[in-house]
């Protein structure tokens, strides 16, 4: 039902997550499947190679095929509960590049990557970030999706920066809307992302009511993405968390603009 929701929508895309380790890779593989050739709809499948040897990067490469998907999200992955974070198969892989490389040597996938405009949580600052970032590309990344922000200055920014280190792939900025105070402490803790004043106001304002923090932060997502298409982004991926009443309230906010963006490209 979720999926037909979102179809109706009209989306470019639909991205399927992948478990920490792995955990949930053989459900990836069917949900993309299954959108890609019920729905003739781009599935993006998430790939993770945290604890996977090439063994099991090849089995997920042969599943791919065998099901018409196509595109792939190449990411490193969370460690899984209880791990050693310096540990990994023998014959495995250290990091998003390898994987990147490996996929880009051992299939025709179109292979995307991850981008972090306020830098990955591990990185030393955001320049170092950048040149982990140029090295996915350089191995034959084909396009990158941002993690979550909630200041577009700072994407614009990071934008500029990335195209003067050479990287000129598309760039799909990732927009999530704060709908509730549970999802704000669990973003800020997951991803380090700043929380700029003018949103900061509003979920001080609101945070006692749900229902106002609800129409505020949807409100809030829809002015990100307005200005992000005015400013000429390559792309939008909104994080609905599976909830297609997320996605229907912002596009029904932006429908006349999304025309005026179909006719232009056409």
């Amino acid at each position: 039902n979720t999926i037909d929701e979102l179809y109706g929508l009209n989306p470019d895309f639909m991205s399927v997550t992948y478990g920490a380790g792995g955990s949930t890779k053989d459900k990836t593989v069917e949900i993309s499947s299954y959108i890609q050739n019920k729905y003739n709809l781009t599935s993006i499948a998430h790939v993770t190679c945290i604890s996977s040897t090439k063994n099991e990067i090849d089995n997920i490469l042969a599943s791919l095929k065998d099901s018409n998907v196509h595109n792939v999200l190449a990411l490193r992955g969370d460690f899984p509960k209880d791990a050693d974070a310096n540990v990994f198969p023998e014959d495995g892989f250290r990091n998003s590049v390898e994987l990147i490389e490996y996929f880009k040597s051992n299939s025709d996938l179109c292979v995307g990557a991850a981008c972090y405009p306020e830098k990955h949580p591990d990185a030393k600052d955001l320049d170092a970030d950048i040149d982990f970032l140029k090295r996915k590309v350089d191995v034959g990344a084909d396009f990158l999706t941002t993690q979550m922000f909630f200041d577009n200055e700072v994407f614009y920014d990071f934008h500029e920066k990335i195209q003067k280190k050479g990287i000129n792939v598309p760039v799909i900025a990732g927009i999530m809307p704060l709908l509730n105070k549970n999802q704000i402490k669990t973003i800020k803790n997951l991803t380090g992302n700043s929380i700029p004043k003018k949103l900061r106001r509003i979920l001080d304002k609101y945070e006692d009511n749900p229902e106002a923090l609800k129409e505020a932060g949807m409100s809030y997502a829809i002015s990100q993405i307005i200005d992000l298409l005015s400013w000429g982004v390559d792309g939008i991926h909104i994080y609905t968390m599976n909830k297609p009443s997320t996605a229907k309230m912002i596009l029904g906010s932006i429908s006349a603009i999304r025309s005026v963006l179909t006719n232009e490209s056409k």
